[in-house]
């Protein structure tokens, strides 16, 4: 079977899934670790926002916090603001955001958001928001980090980042190298396969260099050189429920709000994403070419930056979906190689980082046993389609009536894990998070209020709290977060703080916001 120590890991294509890949393989592993990445082959590099799971993998690598945020230009993420997806509402507003954390507190058997809803029904307490910490702060463009009052716990704030994709592979690259990973600069000409298992023996270069290893990570991208072209695994096609299939990104310079939150504007025929860093802005407009041109995609970017265009525009063509097997043999897929989960959410990187962690928990011998194989696949295939499911719920959930795109989105059928959660919500407030799903329950809250998918009922044990009770809980929870937000510092001063030099001798980061 031979050593894991003994075991050679060959990483195909660098990138932010590449260098994630070997990073975590080199620092945690003695598994020796090569890279095969050619300058001359570009990489996709437009995602920028995280969910707070890029933390763990961080502080798995021992990365300081505020080395990672003057080495990748980051900026902190507490929230995503939906706008333009749902119906306006009584102020006039038509967005809404999705934030970390929790949302309220519960009281005896029950969550908090029927307690919520029963204070909506007799006209008291506020909107949902008026009970997330992080929504509140990230509208007011606070940040803290575990600060907390003596004597008391520190409340809940769980970030992200929002950060520059390719200067985050760069610095996971240093990272790799420093813990013994090896770079070969090449492009792979072919594939060589072990005559009596299948498995993948080798790799061989432009060049006539031949890389051999015990195991294979294809991050090539939508190219997918090992798990798709060599290894034949199918990919399963989500564009009937999610059906945009382009995207245009560019950056501009930084002007207006410096916000620790993503944006996700509605447009006639997708969406455009606003993602504030340090020294720019990342902007793109993902679509669906059935409904809207290339040069008419382009232009509605354009026309709707915060500054002036730093770069040319960059197309994009995908398809959203997965492949059907992500392990094969000898071989696992991370990244695009893996499949394409549209950035709704900000999932593209916690997807690397997820399979990785399930890759390391299941690491092979020489010969990986079946039965592990099988596991990652299905608990791979569970998080994704309930992260499927999830976006999918912002698209059927629209209210933007009279335009094609959107009816359409209004019309479609639902997979039936979808249509089971939203009945299950609809029927009385109830919300399951099934095992290792991604999203809580305070995530798919927002969304169906935000987008106004409202239940008929709320849980009769709610009815149980004596009004005054409940009017007195909202107002301390209400009150505990004016207290907690006006203690905290601005975003663009908490972040310069963060990323002061440790010695004279460094360059303070610009922050121009």
């Amino acid at each position: 079977m031979g050593r894991v120590k003994d075991q050679h890991t060959v990483i195909v294509g660098g990138g932010t899934a590449g260098w994630m890949a070997a990073a975590a393989l080199a620092r945690l592993t003695s598994r020796k670790v090569t890279l095969i990445e050619s300058d001359a082959i570009g990489t996709v590099g437009v995602g920028e926002a995280t969910i707070p799971q890029i933390r763990l993998f961080n502080r798995a690598l021992g990365i300081d916090e505020a080395e990672f945020l003057r080495e990748t230009k980051a900026s902190f993420k507490l929230a995503i603001e939906f706008v333009g997806w749902g119906a306006p509402t009584a102020d006039g507003s038509d967005g809404y955001m999705h934030a970390f954390g929790n949302i309220g507190r519960g009281a005896g058997l029950l969550p908090f958001h029927h307690y919520w809803l029963r204070a909506q029904a007799e006209g008291i307490g506020g909107p949902l928001s008026t009970y997330s910490l992080n929504e509140r702060a990230a509208r007011a463009h606070k940040m803290q980090i575990g600060q907390a009052a003596p004597g008391r716990p520190a409340p809940d704030m769980p970030w992200a980042y929002h950060f520059d994709a390719s200067l985050y592979a760069a610095y996971l690259r240093r990272i790799s190298e420093q813990h013994g990973a090896t770079r070969i600069e090449g492009r792979v000409s072919s594939v060589e396969r072990d005559a009596p298992t299948g498995a993948i023996a080798a790799v061989v270069l432009d060049d006539g260099q031949r890389i051999s290893g015990d195991f294979f990570i294809d991050c090539s991208g939508f190219r997918a050189l090992l798990i798709g072209q060599e290894l034949a695994s199918g990919f399963e096609d989500w564009s009937h429920w999610l059906p945009c299939d382009r995207a245009v990104a560019v950056p501009c310079s930084t002007h207006g709000d410096f916000t620790p939150y993503t944006r996700a504007t509605a447009r006639e025929a997708g969406w455009q994403w606003r993602i504030p860093l340090q020294h720019r802005i990342g902007n793109g407009h993902v679509y669906c070419s059935a409904f809207m041109s290339d040069e008419a995609a382009e232009a509605t970017l354009l026309a709707n930056l915060d500054g002036k265009p730093l770069a040319d525009p960059n197309r994009l063509r995908f398809t959203t979906g997965m492949r059907r097997h992500q392990w094969v043999d000898n071989c696992l897929a991370l990244g695009l190689a893996a499949g394409f989960m549209e950035p709704l959410e900000s999932t593209s990187i916690h997807l690397i980082q997820s399979s990785i962690a399930r890759f390391l928990s299941m690491l092979p011998g020489k010969d990986p046993a079946p039965a592990l194989i099988a596991e990652f696949n299905r608990q791979a295939s569970f998080e994704w389609t309930r992260i499927r499911d999830f976006l999918i719920l912002h698209y059927a959930a629209n209210a933007r009536v009279g335009e094609a795109f959107w009816d359409r989105c209004r019309d479609m059928d639902l997979p039936d894990t979808l249509t089971a959660k939203i009945e299950q919500f609809r029927a009385g407030g109830f919300i399951h998070r099934e095992h290792e799903e991604l999203f809580t329950a305070e995530g798919w809250l927002q969304v169906f209020v935000g987008q106004n998918v409202m239940p008929d009922a709320y849980h009769p044990l709610a009815d149980d709290m004596p009004p005054e009770d409940l009017a007195k809980m909202l107002g301390e929870i209400e009150r505990g977060i004016d207290q907690t937000i006006g203690a905290m510092s601005g975003h663009a001063e908490f972040l310069r703080a963060m990323c002061m030099p440790r010695h004279r001798e460094q360059v303070p980061t610009r922050i121009t916001a």
